[in-house]
């Protein structure tokens, strides 16, 4: 009898360069067709027996070279393939068994390597990465890695002491995935796959789908599995029925932007970032004090550079350990969700570092980047633009954007950096882009990315939102797909954000010469459905925090920042607001440090909480504060022209099957106190039930104190009543009607 065993192929076995090592090891029939041969590489084991399974019997292998590659000989009882396992004694004498990685069929079908290679393999994260698999009895993990341009690829990891020898992984042609089952491991093993390019150079790579990472600086990833030993216990079903059939683009919402490593500290060792299961307690807690409806969080995915904030990702899948398990993080989701909060977070699809451990040169090759740095490399980060172009990298995002939503039940996610998807020569000069085929500047590939991104996610989730940080007029970010839109449910209004910064920034007694500033926003408020950010963007990098931007005195600062709140929360569009701004904290943010909390000792600061946690309150209450945000049903200027006083008057209604109803908001942008007439649509009784200067906030006390009328006989701003008010100085009032004559409009 005679094996055939090719000396070609024995060598790359032995070297580590072998892509198909299932070729040579496993099971192979001899030439004779009358016995099986068996062979193992077994490293540092001193001898090694094939179990037959048919009759127990334990057959001595013989060693084919001093590496540890030996070979057994089953007899051919039946047609059948023998059922068999290997009995190896180490160096120190301890005996193990284990089923033949090279005789397990692999995980992927092809079914799913032709719909990952179409980019259509929406459910990729379970197949790909490290998964638990039991076969013929026992458990252990099976790996499965894209990397097509590899000329080889290992598992090495805490199980076989880094050394892949034993583990090489098996390329299934022509997808480029790689797959091998390691019997005898399980949960909490940390890996690493160690790749070979074709031109010999050997690095090790954190798997893009792992469910779990070691605490940086450590890279490896750690094999996890979300129902081992069992599935979390979710509490929140209630919340997911609601959320589908919630029309939540006419819903209240107002959302808290929150970096969890520095919102709070404890004393305790890890940085003194706290636990997940401790945030998800005290941010609920807090949200509900101050009701915001969502938090939004920045980046939770793996980053090894904590300075980053996670906007340089290299776990996808990952959830950050900095904070806890996934268990954990599934703990403050479900948390929220129980206290109906809901759960938003920042997801970045536009690029990734050059961190040898993550996606970069994944296989020795730009494999989920472009090849020219002219289409793969930022400028701006140093970072790697995705290559949206190839179907499998199209199908690694959008099923991670998938797996938020599937696994951590999140309710939207946040798309960091759109702008720079959509241009080819985003802050690239001339000659440093390549243009698309038109000869057009937009990324056509990106386009059509995120247009699927944003489908399948509304498919299927009902009722999630994705919101879109685009910076530029880009048409239609918000529309939908079918009428050629990107089809995100919100957009960022850079815009208003930018003209109401700079106007505040100035001195009051310039105001009237940028009037426009505040009235601009309205001419294109309803073109796409707005989000009114002020973000984490906007208070560091030498910018300050948004008190210390608030131009004049102690007292003017902080009547600027009530007034631009009390703007931002009566203007048309849903709310977000970084943490810290609340508490009118004096520090630009520093990521290593939590807020200011201590500041709340003073009643200039506690008085801006109290009057976000108002503004929030009203938000949710009063239906016209949100219902029409993206419609001009639910806005009408009364007095936008007033540019000498620097005084804003409008209206916001809504509708209830009982009729329309309306508050009216005025704004007095100047330090001096304004009695002022204003149009109103109805004869009544208005009551003020908003004041940006109230002692309560640390105000001054200004206003309208009990009921005011409006008078039919003088119409005003072509509104058929008017009333005469007091505006504070810098500050806002809200007037409600509590009783109106509709048949003398």
């Amino acid at each position: 009898m005679k094996t055939h065993l090719n000396l070609d192929s024995l060598g790359t076995i032995l070297d580590g360069t072998s892509p198909y090592p299932k070729d040579l090891l496993g099971l192979h029939e001899i030439d004779d067709q009358q016995a099986w041969a068996v062979r193992g590489y077994f490293p540092g084991v001193q001898q090694a027996w094939v179990i037959d399974q048919r009759n127990g019997a334990a057959l001595p292998m013989r060693r084919l070279h001093p590496s540890g590659l030996y070979e057994g000989v089953l007899p051919r009882l039946d047609p059948q393939r023998p059922n068999y396992r290997f009995k190896l004694s180490g160096a120190s004498g301890n005996v193990t068994e284990q089923v033949d990685p090279y005789s397990v069929e692999f995980s992927l079908s092809d079914f799913d390597r032709y719909l990952f290679g179409s980019g259509n393999h929406w459910r990729l994260y379970e197949k790909l990465g490290a998964h638990l698999r039991c076969v013929d009895g026992q458990d252990g993990v099976n790996f499965a890695v894209w990397a097509p341009n590899a000329q080889s690829v290992q598992v090495v990891g805490d199980f076989n002491h880094w050394d892949g020898r034993a583990q090489a992984m098996h390329k299934q042609s022509p997808s480029g995935v790689w797959e091998l089952f390691v019997p005898g491991i399980g949960v909490g093993m940390k890996y690493k796959f160690r790749v070979r390019s074709l031109e010999g150079r050997i690095i090790d790579k954190a798997d893009p789908f792992a469910f779990y990472s070691e605490l940086p600086p450590r890279t490896a990833s750690i094999v996890h599995s979300f129902s081992h030993p069992c599935p979390y216990p979710w509490q929140d079903s209630k919340w997911l029925e609601e959320r589908a059939e919630n029309r939540i683009l006419q819903k209240p919402i107002s959302i808290y932007e929150v970096h969890l490593g520095s919102w709070k500290k404890c004393q305790e060792g890890n940085h003194g970032w706290l636990n997940y299961r401790e945030l998800a307690h005290q941010l609920v807690q807090y949200c509900k004090q101050m009701s915001f409806t969502h938090l939004e969080l920045m980046p939770v995915s793996e980053h090894p550079f904590t300075g980053s904030w996670g906007y340089q990702t290299t776990g996808y899948f990952s959830v950050t350990s900095r904070y806890g398990t996934p268990e954990d993080f599934m703990y403050f989701v479900d948390y929220c969700h129980q206290n109906s909060i809901g759960v938003i977070i920042d997801w970045v699809p536009a690029h990734f570092p050059k961190d040898a451990l993550g996606l970069y040169r994944f296989d020795g090759t730009a494999l989920y980047e472009h090849e020219d740095p002219r289409q793969g490399e930022h400028p701006d980060w140093g970072t790697m633009v995705f290559n949206y172009g190839r179907h499998e990298v199209r199908n690694f995002l959008i099923s991670n954007a998938l797996f938020w939503f599937d696994k951590f039940h999140i309710d939207g996610l946040r798309v960091d950096a759109v702008a720079s998807m959509l241009y080819l020569d985003y802050s690239r000069k001339e000659g440093e882009w390549i243009p698309n085929s038109l000869g057009g500047r937009e990324n056509l590939d990106a386009i059509h990315f995120l247009r699927e991104f944003n489908r399948q996610s509304h498919a299927e989730y009902p009722g999630i939102v994705t919101i879109a940080e685009e910076s530029t007029a880009w048409p239609g970010v918000s529309h939908p797909v079918e009428v050629g839109g990107l089809g995100f449910s919100m957009k960022w209004d850079m815009g208003w954000m930018n003209d109401t910064l700079r106007y505040m920034r100035r001195d009051p007694i310039f105001r009237k010469h940028h009037h426009n500033d505040l009235t601009f926003s309205l001419i294109y408020a309803y073109s796409e459905n707005f989000q009114l950010p002020l973000s984490h963007d906007e208070v560091v990098h030498g910018k300050g925090s948004l008190i210390g931007q608030m131009p004049g005195d102690l007292w003017q600062k902080f009547a600027n920042l009530r007034l631009l709140f009390s703007y931002m929360w009566t203007h048309p569009g849903k709310k977000m607001l970084f943490m810290g701004g609340e508490l009118a904290q004096w520090h630009e943010w520093n990521h290593d440090a939590q807020l200011q909390w201590e500041l709340l000792q003073w009643e200039t600061h506690a008085g801006v909480q109290r009057l976000l946690a108002d503004l929030n309150r009203l938000l949710v209450s009063e239906k016209p504060l949100h219902q029409f945000d993206f419609s001009g049903d639910g806005f009408e200027w009364i007095d936008c022209q007033n540019a000498h006083d620097s005084v804003l008057g409008y209206l916001r209604k809504s509708h209830n099957p009982s009729g329309a109803e309306h508050l009216l908001v005025c704004c007095n942008f100047t330090p001096v106190v304004r009695p002022y007439r204003m149009g109103v649509p109805h004869v009544g009784t208005y009551r003020e039930i908003f004041n940006s200067d109230a002692p309560i906030y640390g105000g001054s006390g200004i206003g309208n104190h009990g009921l005011i009328h409006s008078d039919a006989h003088q119409p005003y701003h072509g509104q058929a009543a008017s009333l005469e008010l007091t505006i504070p100085p810098l500050g806002a009032v809200i007037l409600k009607p509590i009783a109106t004559d509709q048949s003398n409009a």
